[in-house]
Order: structure tokens, then sequence, then C-alpha cells
């Protein structure tokens, strides 16, 4: 298979975003391994730092730094859950490109507060996401505007490998990282970067079991929609796998697992009580799968990605709650 992008890709997306965006830290909290326990170590990339609070801040002024003039002045749309968007509208801000951002009714409201609050245009359409896709695409269609797939984009791709390069910088001697996917962009970008520099790493995927399309098709080997993306994890409810992405992690991935609505709370619960840093459910997923695969990972030192933490209100009321 030919892969999605190259190594130089990353290194050019690095390069143009590194004017607007500062590296994340990589901590590690002695009261987390412990409560992961099997003598791994735990290392985690604050994504929550970005100024979006999640790694789609890098996706997003990859994006926009690499625009030529006439697109930069027709601007850009895109279908997100609320981070993506969030993401474009942020870059799109400070380069100066239009944003059109869609998303699902009954979407994350603080999520839609935060793109409106970049300056970006808020459609809001369709049941979930790849339904929102359908209307981005049709408003490309109409306004003549392209379209930044949160996944099927090798720039989107290429500025989410970035997280994965500055992980390897700070500490090269990771043995594992275990990564949560929704469309797949941090994992694929993830792989590209160990590619050229640590092909030894093993890189784990773990999902949402209510939005496990890409987790079945890549046990299946072959591509599985679904009729549902149901979780609190709104920033992996996808219900189907993606072109650029889906083929390199049915090549790449060392495994990929599930983690229910209740573990993802947990984890969740466990990086706000030792960590102090608030986590959504997507951003937590990634320490939900170590946990599954403790005993797979026993004794390494393995990264995870909080990423991001734009969880609503009353959602985080039900996490705290124990509803979740």
């Amino acid at each position: 298979m030919s892969w999605p992008i190259t190594f130089a890709d990353v290194l050019a997306a690095r390069d143009r975003i590194r004017p607007h965006l500062a590296p994340t830290p990589l901590r590690s909290y002695a009261p987390l391994d412990d409560a992961v326990g099997a003598g791994i170590r735990v290392l985690v990339q604050h994504e929550n730092h970005c100024p979006t609070g999640a790694f789609k801040a890098r996706n997003g002024m990859a994006v926009m730094t690499a625009l030529g003039a006439e697109e930069r002045r027709r601007g850009v749309v895109a279908a997100s859950r609320g981070n993506h968007g969030a993401g474009l509208a942020w870059a799109g801000q400070i380069v100066g490109v239009p944003v059109t951002v869609c998303v699902p009714l009954g979407n994350n409201p603080e999520k839609n507060e935060a793109i409106q609050g970049f300056g970006a245009e808020l459609v809001e359409e369709g049941r979930d996401y790849d339904e929102v896709v359908r209307v981005a695409e049709r408003l490309v269609r109409e306004r003549g505007v392209r379209l930044a797939h949160s996944t099927n984009d090798p720039l989107v791709i290429a500025g989410a490998a970035t997280l994965t390069l500055e992980i390897f910088e700070e500490n090269p001697g990771i043995e594992a990282l275990v990564i949560g996917i929704g469309g797949g962009s941090q994992a694929v970008g993830a792989l590209t970067v160990a590619r050229e520099l640590r092909p030894d790493l093993k890189i784990y995927g773990a999902q949402a079991e209510k939005a496990s399309a890409i987790h079945d098709s890549w046990h299946a080997g072959r591509p599985i929609a679904k009729e549902t993306a149901d979780t609190f994890a709104d920033g992996l409810a996808t219900r189907n796998v993606y072109d650029l992405t889906f083929p390199a992690l049915r090549q790449g991935l060392a495994g990929f697992v599930t983690a229910s609505e209740g573990e993802i709370a947990e984890a969740l619960r466990l990086l706000l009580r030792v960590t102090h840093n608030l986590a959504e459910g997507a951003g937590a997923v990634g320490l939900a799968g170590l946990l599954k695969l403790r005993d797979t990972l026993a004794g390494r030192t393995v990264g995870v990605v909080l990423s991001g933490a734009n969880i609503d209100a009353a959602t985080l009321r039900r996490v705290l709650n124990g509803e979740i």
C-alpha cells in the first residue's frame, strides 16, 4: 500500500505550525503509575494544553498554513463534533481564512460556543458526524470552498503526527503508545513518525465500544460500517472507516481494543484525580485502552495522549457522579 504521508510531510508541518503553537508537556505521575500497576510507567502527552484544548489545533494550523492564496480567500468548510472545527477556526482566525464548521443537531453546546468564539460560521444539521460530512460536502459544491476533512486529508494527518515527533524528542526511550482512535489521524501520524525514527515502537489503538467501526473493521480485515455511534466520547463518534487511515492502521497497529462507557469514564476520573487535568471522553480513551492492555504492556514505559479537554458541564457532572 502507499502510505498516506511521508516523514518529510511531518517535518514540514512542524515548521509551519511552530511559530503559532508551542510544544505540549510530556509528564509522568507516580500516582498514575501506581493506579495502572503492572510496573508500567505512564507518560501523559498533554494536548489539552493546546489553545483549543485538543491536538486538533495542530491539524487546523497544518491545513491553514499550507493553503494557496486563492484557497485562503475562499475559505474552508469542515464537519466536526467540535475539536476539529475549533482547531480550524482558531487557525483560520490567526492566518485570516474564513471557516465554516458543520456540526450535528444537539452537538456539545460548549464546543459550538468555542467554534463560534474563534470566529467561524456554525452550521447545525444532521444527526451525527457521518451525516454532517455530507452537509459539508454540499457546501463545498455550493460555495466553491475547500473541504478540510478531519481524517481524509494528508495535511491533517501530518499535523497530528507532530505530537508524536515531540514525544520522541522528549523521551526517545518510550516503548509503546496507546492512542484513541476516532478517524485515525493521530494514530497514523504516530505510525508515520515511528516508521522513520523507532520501527520497534509498539502502537496500539483504543476506541469506544459504542463507536467501534474502525476497531471491528481492523479485526475483521475489511471495512464494517455501523448504524450508530452513540458514545459520550463524542470526539470518537464515527460510524465508518476512512480511506487515508484504515489501510495504514491495518498494517501498523500492534493491537486494537475497545473501552466501555464506564471504562472511559473511570479513566477520565483517574486523570482528573492524579493529574488535576480535565479530559473529555475522547481524551481519556487512551488511558482506558492502556488499562485494558495492562498485562500486554507490563513493565514498559507507555505514552498516552490527553486530548481533548472539552467536556461539557452536564456530561462532566454525570461522570463525576458515577452516572456513566
